[in-house]
């Protein structure tokens, strides 16, 4: 299939019709040609390599067009106005001796048609200004012509305009939105480094002040905790870059046939370190799964750590893994206090923490990377809670 252009896309369209939109006046100019030339139907279309779309319309014929409506671009003589980047205009197609065969006036049973080529100043082909009827009509005078072409000219150098200040307030925005994540980002990461920075500066001083009477497993154990943390904080960081900036978070699909055990290695990992805590699994993976396992392994050790923290410490976390059909899914269920339905929709957001959560918190970046690696591998990852059945974050990914 040949791909989209990206003056086709969605997005594109949508910007383009807003453009014309933004124009005051277009309005008023499809009723003048309505009014000038007696005929019923007059739009502002953006034609493409491969669209037709109206833009703004004034139908008195109820041909049933409105903005965003789309023709079959080759059955308009748009395309072929495009294509010579020059007007047709017809006044009567049974009696005109190019176009009496054509298939246009056939499908929209017209007899008048006059289309005139929106072009920028920059050279840009946007699209046409047209007008049609059921009945002949007097379109070919010179006057109505000139009209026609007066009109292309205004709108296209307003089309320019709009778009200049369209981009103009894009790129503020972005660069309001970069200061503010910039902001964010060098405030919590400073905020977040300083605790295991005085962790080990204090460790430091024990070992300068008392040096034979030190307990050194136990200060190397503290030292290694400590720079573990502080490792998974630049790693937090890296991968918000990649995510954030780049072209997402990388990863290498090959096949793993043991799925389960690498997703045990993580939870034991946080069995390790929360002695306390009780995480129950239910991992039922007996096929081999096409996955980046280095990446989910780091996604199931950020949900569970997650539900660890935030989750109530008198009830299980509890862990299902398995294959459907297709598709690996994966869930990590834990009790405690809602999160409550305006903040559901936050919780993938960079940077987001709960309002409960304490200085050692984190970056607020855990959530977010996991669902970008989930992303990055095709499938999505959702989150629930509700008081009954407690914080459940649901992923699924193509297992093939």
């Amino acid at each position: 299939m040949k791909p989209k252009s990206p003056t086709d896309s969605q997005e594109s369209l949508a910007r383009d019709i807003g453009l014309v939109v933004r124009i005051g006046a277009v309005p008023s100019i499809l009723e003048m040609i309505c009014d000038e030339t007696g005929m019923g139907f007059a739009a502002v279309a953006r034609v493409t390599d491969e669209t037709w779309m109206a833009c703004a319309v004034r139908d008195n014929l109820s041909f049933g067009l409105t903005p965003g409506g789309k023709l079959d671009l080759r059955t308009t003589l748009c395309f072929e106005s495009r294509a010579a980047r020059a007007p047709i205009v017809i006044e009567n197609f049974a009696q005109d001796a190019t176009y009496c065969n054509h298939h246009t006036p056939a499908i929209y049973n017209l007899q008048s048609y006059i289309s005139v080529p929106i072009i920028l100043p920059n050279g840009d082909y946007f699209g046409n200004l047209c007008a049609i009827d059921p009945r002949p009509a007097k379109v070919s005078d010179t006057r109505v012509v000139r009209m026609f072409e007066v009109f292309a000219h205004l709108i296209g150098m307003q089309i320019e305009n709009e778009q200049r200040q369209w981009s103009t307030e894009a790129q503020l925005l972005g660069e309001r939105e970069t200061a503010d994540l910039r902001e964010q980002f060098i405030a919590v990461l400073g905020h977040d480094l300083r605790n295991p920075l005085a962790a080990v500066d204090a460790t430091a001083e024990l070992l300068i002040r008392n040096p034979n009477g030190c307990d050194l497993p136990t200060l190397g154990k503290r030292l290694k905790t400590t720079s573990a943390r502080m490792a998974r904080l630049i790693d937090d960081v890296m991968d918000f870059a990649r995510g954030r900036l780049g072209s997402g978070i990388p990863v290498t699909i090959r096949p793993v046939p043991d799925l389960s055990s690498v997703f045990s290695v993580a939870i034991d990992e946080l069995r390790t370190v929360h002695p306390t805590r009780l995480v129950r699994t239910d991992i039922a993976i007996q096929t081999t799964v096409n996955c980046d396992a280095a990446r989910l392994q780091q996604l199931v050790s950020n949900l569970v750590g997650n539900a660890i923290t935030h989750g109530s410490a008198g009830a299980p976390v509890v862990v299902d893994a398995c294959v459907r059909g297709s598709e690996l899914i994966m869930s990590v269920t834990n009790q405690g206090e809602p999160i409550a339905p305006h903040l559901l929709t936050k919780i993938f957001e960079p940077y987001w923490r709960p309002p409960s959560s304490g200085p050692r918190g984190g970056l607020g970046l855990g959530l977010y990377i996991c669902k970008k690696i989930v992303e990055a591998h095709g499938g999505t990852l959702d989150a629930s809670s509700s008081a009954e059945l407690g914080t459940r974050f649901t992923a699924r990914i193509p297992a093939d």
